[in-house]
């Protein structure tokens, strides 16, 4: 534990900063294998990929031991509710971290079916899903009345800035090639968003570090595991189905292809899948507004989906970003210029408040000498 304390102190330092690195470090891997295994681009593939819905199942189980092993190492189990069953105490969502990981669970699975539709690029899908969530952050901030938060102008002008990338990317001719099936991807990753950004503001976002790490563990421990129960449900109904139906494509993941010799980048999807659930959800629960905090874990990911593009364009031979998705992610750097500055505004005012506070301390027991 002494290297995690020491750790955590050397983190503190740089706050949410440190969290929207570690977000990006794994949101480039994440996205980059996901596109790579789905459009045939690993070794011995010879161009021929697996269905996004193929894969899932490896990658849900690879993320749901992900976030076994981090709560258990970290500690964190110890944070949750928990009730005895026959004497053994068994750790367990409160009503609202139970719909929070219901719709958590909507968002993992979403987002790596985004990046597996074909003529939908990363940055494109990216843009999308990031934008339309900042367009959603404001209002989260406007309705969450339990725990009322002022929103800054710079969080606005950042998200206006956001919301700009967005409608820019909706000119871009890729837009056309977009698949129903894809429309109602991105439409439910929204969606379910909308409904987790909600409770969190209203239940989790303060100082209290103990509620943020409890209101974290039930809502992953529900995510990941209600959603391969899930899977495996639809699978189960896959079984009489035809192969090339979505509940057939789900059910030949869990019983094709394991054995297809990819297992172990379908894993590490799912690896990197929990990386940025880890990271991201860390970051919505600063105190701050989510005006604040959504555009810091958008710009960090739709960076990493240019990193990755440019990666699989020299690599791989995939096409490189066209100018308008490259203007959205100008304009997100902007927001982030923004969002730095308001960072800034922040430190100022806590060593304004600090030193407001030793002034009273220091004039307080000069007063309390004059009175002996």
């Amino acid at each position: 534990m002494g290297f995690l304390d020491n750790l955590k102190k050397r983190l503190a330092v740089f706050g949410i900063a440190a969290l929207c690195f570690g977000y990006f470090a794994a949101y480039v891997p994440y996205s980059m294998m996901t596109k790579m295994l789905t459009k045939g681009l690993f070794s011995g593939m010879g161009g021929v990929g697996f269905s996004g819905f193929e894969i899932q199942p490896v990658v849900i189980f690879a993320s749901s031991l992900s976030m076994f092993l981090f709560l258990t190492f970290s500690g964190w189990w110890k944070y949750a509710t928990h009730s005895k069953v026959l004497g053994i105490s068994i750790p367990r969502p409160q009503w609202f971290t139970l719909i929070s990981g219901i719709c958590t669970s909507g968002q993992i699975i979403t987002t790596t079916l985004a990046y597996t539709f074909e003529g939908v690029s990363i940055v494109f899908a990216m843009l999308l899903m990031r934008g339309g969530v900042l367009v959603l952050a404001p209002i989260v901030d406007l309705v969450a009345v339990r725990r009322k938060r002022k929103i800054y102008w710079p969080s606005w002008v950042a998200a206006i800035l956001s919301f700009s990338a967005l409608t820019v990317a909706l000119f871009g001719k890729v837009g056309t090639s977009m698949t129903v099936v894809a429309i109602c991807d991105i439409s439910l990753y929204l969606f379910v968003y909308f409904f987790r950004l909600f409770f969190m503001s209203n239940r989790a976002k303060s100082d209290d570090v103990e509620e943020k790490k409890r209101y974290f563990t039930e809502e992953q421990m529900v995510a990941n595991l209600f959603l391969f129960a899930a899977l495996f449900v639809v699978g189960l109904v896959g079984a009489q189905m035809s192969a090339e139906s979505i509940p057939g494509k789900i059910w030949e993941g869990f019983t094709l292809f394991p054995f297809k010799g990819h297992t172990l980048q379908a894993f590490l999807i799912g690896v990197f899948s929990y990386g940025t659930g880890l990271f991201g959800s860390l970051i919505f629960l600063d105190k701050r507004e989510n005006t604040f905090t959504v555009p810091a874990n958008r710009s960090a990911s739709i960076i990493a989906g240019v990193i990755a593009t440019y990666l699989l364009a020299i690599f791989y031979g995939q096409r490189l970003p066209p100018a308008h998705e490259l203007i959205g992610v100008v304009l997100i750097i902007g927001a982030i210029a923004f969002l730095a500055y308001r960072s800034a505004m922040d430190r100022k005012l806590k060593r304004q408040e600090a030193g407001s506070r030793r002034q009273e301390v220091g004039s307080g027991k000069q007063e309390a000498r004059s009175k002996k």
